[in-house]
């Protein structure tokens, strides 16, 4: 492990922390609000520690491999959240430490879960940076690092990959940082257009740039306590179209850029997002026509919830866990899969669940036809035996880690469907579950430590497992670093 380039790279990151501080301080100044003093001393504290970090710890080699772009994605993340944490904290607008480390990886995470019981009493400064976590974190600050910091190796294609979701992370161009910056770059022009299209109804430039921020990073982060309940109809539907894209693999979008507009429709991947979004919704119309008469509420109540879960982003326009048993396990099932890799949403990925089941198909025809040969495919092309290898393992882990969680919040007295929810909300970066975590709930009535274990949770799921496995392995950090990257 090159430890000093991990611990170089992570001190650079919490020095961008601070720039990006200066955002809500700025908004804070404007309002003339009392948390500017927190926010000033949060730009201290990360410039002290990040600059400190990364000039103690310079490299003599710049180099990084798999474990050491782990490792960075890891500890950045950890750090990024507990400096995070602290304008909350300072102004006193949430007393408790714990409770602020946890909102604020709930925000880094895109996951939405909340311990405030009314976000109104936020002062705008705060609800600002409360949101512009989600959208730090939905694309990755790591992969804004790796698209604008100069003398970074090349290699550093691990830390994208150990920072994206998905079975697979692949560059769009030969080098990183061009695949970096067009990422983001696509990410930024998204995010200005629906600020754009919702100020077109009626909302204000701070409004519309918080739930833009909300919806880009797939986070569900809002002004309301009622989420998006109070918006317009309008706003509902601009949100939830752009919740659907925000779903769609980045990747295709450069696609599109290039031309190549078929290999996209060809997307095994999207097909299959698109058909989900489109039962769920028929789904919830059938089973919730005696709740709403008019079909317009209907169709905007069923899509919105449908696309704001498979997307993990978490909004709500109306409390779902008032709603009939069938349109809640629709939802729930929807909570774990998740919508397309490369995209800001959480859960589990449809390209695993996809490859999950034709991993069992093939294992099925095996069974029957022991002497053929069975090659799964994606998108045309031959899935190899190490991916479908990873998706195997990727499933059984985290069936294990939600179990574990989940046991270990079990004592704090909840009931069945409040506390399996509440794990696989922060677990799968969703944010709202059912019962007394549902859309209009929250996560304030656990202790102190499901907290923390669920703040962890969040970070499992928003990096996917293994990143955080490995750096708490001891052997990853006493092995040296060898020529060939792991």
């Amino acid at each position: 492990m090159n430890r000093r380039m991990v611990f170089h790279t992570v001190g650079l990151i919490v020095l961008l922390e601070a720039l990006l501080f200066l955002f809500p301080a700025a908004v804070a100044l404007i309002y003339r609000e009392k948390c500017l003093g927190a926010f000033l001393i949060s730009i201290a504290i990360a410039a002290v520690f990040g600059g400190g970090l990364s000039f103690f710890s310079k490299p003599k080699s710049r180099v990084i491999y798999a474990k050491e772009g782990f490792a960075i994605t890891s500890l950045a993340w950890l750090f990024l959240s507990a400096i995070g944490a602290f304008p909350f904290f300072l102004s006193r607008q949430i007393p408790s430490y714990v409770d602020a480390f946890f909102e604020t990886v709930s925000g880094f995470t895109t996951t939405g879960a909340s311990i405030l019981p009314r976000v109104e009493d936020l002062e705008r400064g705060l609800l600002f940076w409360r949101s512009f976590t989600h959208w730090i974190g939905g694309m990755g600050v790591l992969v804004f690092l790796m698209a604008f910091l100069p003398g970074l190796s090349d290699r550093t294609i691990h830390i994208i990959r150990a920072e994206m979701p998905g079975p697979t992370v692949g560059k769009l161009l030969p080098r990183v940082r061009d695949t970096a910056k067009i990422l983001y770059l696509i990410y930024i022009v998204m995010t200005a257009a629906e600020v754009v299209l919702l100020c077109f109804g009626g909302m204000s430039i701070f409004d519309s740039l918080v739930y833009a921020f909300g919806t880009a990073g797939t986070g569900g982060f809002g002004i309301y306590s009622d989420s998006a309940a109070s918006l317009s109809p309008y706003c509902q539907w601009v949100i939830a179209i752009f919740l659907f894209f925000f779903g769609i693999n980045f990747n295709l979008y450069y696609l599109i850029l290039i031309g190549r507009i078929r290999s996209c429709l060809r997307s095994t991947e999207l097909r299959v997002y698109a058909a989900m979004v489109a039962l769920g919704t028929v789904f919830l119309c059938f089973n919730l026509s005696s709740l709403y008469q008019n079909v317009e509420e209907l169709l905007r109540h069923s899509f919105f919830q449908v696309i704001t879960i498979i997307t993990t982003a978490g909004f709500s326009t109306a409390d779902f866990a008032l709603w009939p048993v069938f349109s809640q396990t629709v939802l729930v099932f929807l909570m774990f899969t998740g919508a397309c890799a490369g995209s800001t949403a959480g859960g589990i990925k449809i390209s695993r669940v996809v490859l999950f089941f034709q991993n069992c198909h093939a294992e099925f025809r095996h069974m029957l036809h022991p002497r053929s040969v069975n090659v799964l495919q994606m998108d045309g092309k031959k899935v190899d035996k190490e991916t479908r290898m990873g998706v195997s393992v990727y499933l059984s882990v985290y069936v294990l880690v939600f179990f574990l969680t989940w046991i270990l919040i079990a004592p704090n007295g909840f009931d069945f469907v409040t506390t399996f929810t509440a794990v696989a909300a922060c677990f799968n970066n969703v944010g709202p579950g059912l019962g007394a975590v549902g859309p209009f709930g929250g996560f304030a009535g656990f202790s102190d430590f499901s907290k923390i274990v669920l703040s962890f949770s969040m970070l499992l799921g928003r990096l996917e497992i293994w990143p955080i496995l490995l750096t708490l392995s001891p052997r990853a950090w006493m092995s040296k670093h060898h020529k060939k990257s792991i």
